[in-house]
């Protein structure tokens, strides 16, 4: 199993467990808000390096 399915395997497991503790909508702000926050805290350079990778180069 690669890298990259391990990490969504685990997104997947912890939006589920979120999603059973809390109500919909706090796993759903969990779930969205970390990745958009984390894209957000980037440098510029950063930002554009990101969206210039495929995401195959991601690993």
């Amino acid at each position: 199993m690669s890298n990259g399915a391990k990490i969504a395997v685990g997104g997947v497991a912890v939006g589920l467990v979120l999603w059973w503790l809390t109500n919909f909508w706090i796993a759903a702000v969990v779930m969205f808000g970390v990745p958009a926050v984390a894209y957000l805290t980037l440098d510029p350079s950063q930002r554009r390096r990101l969206r210039r990778v495929s995401r195959k180069e991601l690993r």
